[in-house]
């Protein structure tokens, strides 16, 4: 299930790539921006450095960009922050004996294979930069 690290991650790439004075960019700052804790913004940092999709350095404060945000998808972010598991849930214990029961995960999962990927292929789309500019 889809939760709010993505939309997180989104608005933490935003306020570094706006963000002139690399100094400011302290998790203290970001978590004012955000509105959470210092502790989620550095979790969710770290997540992104993983993906190669922020660095930082020992001993100098903030953050910086890996590349131009126009070639940072969407797709890029949402998979750096969101655990592996499908979009959509099934419920575990439909009834076998019902008609409906003992069909619907297999209707289900071919429905939500493929709005995950329609849904994947619009965010590969997008870029952060797209987000930059909205701001605008």
């Amino acid at each position: 299930m889809v939760n709010s690290r993505f939309a997180v991650a989104i608005h933490i790439l935003s306020l570094i790539a706006v963000t002139k004075d690399r100094a400011v960019l302290t998790s203290d700052f970001i978590a004012g921006s955000v509105n959470t804790n210092p502790v989620v913004v550095r979790r969710i940092s770290s997540q992104l450095k993983k993906a190669h999709l922020l660095s930082s350095t020992a001993g100098v404060s903030g953050y910086v960009l890996t590349k131009q945000p126009q070639q940072i998808s969407l797709l890029e972010i949402y998979k750096a922050v969101q655990a592996p598991d499908e979009l959509f849930a099934l419920h575990k214990s439909p009834n076998p004996a019902c008609n409906v029961g003992k069909q619907i995960n297999g209707v289900l999962t071919n429905v939500f294979d493929t709005v995950q990927q329609a849904m994947e292929r619009e965010m590969q789309q997008q870029s952060l930069q797209h987000i930059l500019d909205r701001l605008q």
